[in-house]
């Protein structure tokens, strides 16, 4: 089990300490990534002179539409993830069905030739029977 962390971080020109069970390298970033929100909207017109409440709605704001946008992008990225499995699915029974045709074309194959091998040697021995007959013929 992890270990509660009590990290000091600056947001806003502010010193907090937040504690939780995550690294302090994560709190730290999430206090970056909130002061790149501060910084954001305050190179925005009009913004510093809105009531601190009304600013920090616009960040809370801002941050919800945040995170929602990375829920739904990884909402999307599941959903094209499991069309590429089933794609996957489906081009790996493919092969594997075609593999199979293969394999029962190369014994047909197989036997093909063998028969074709019987075929010719009959060949040869039926002509050699029939030279022989021809011969006997001849005799007579």
């Amino acid at each position: 089990m992890n270990n509660k962390n009590s990290v000091e971080v600056i947001i806003n020109n502010k010193i907090y300490t937040i504690c939780g069970f995550e690294s302090e390298e994560y709190i730290q970033r999430i206090a970056s990534y909130i002061n790149s929100k501060y910084t954001e909207f305050k190179a925005l017109e009009g913004y510093n002179s809105l009531s601190t409440e009304m600013r920090n709605i616009m960040l809370e704001i801002n941050l919800a539409d945040d995170y929602f946008k990375a829920k739904n992008q990884i909402k999307e990225i599941e959903i094209e993830s499991e069309e590429k499995n089933k794609e996957l699915y489906n081009i790996k029974h493919e092969l594997i069905a075609a593999q199979t045709k293969n394999d029962s074309l190369k014994k047909e194959f197989d036997i093909t030739k063998e028969d074709l091998s019987n075929a010719q040697k009959q060949l040869i021995r039926l002509e050699a029977e029939i030279a022989e007959l021809k011969k006997q013929l001849h005799k007579k």
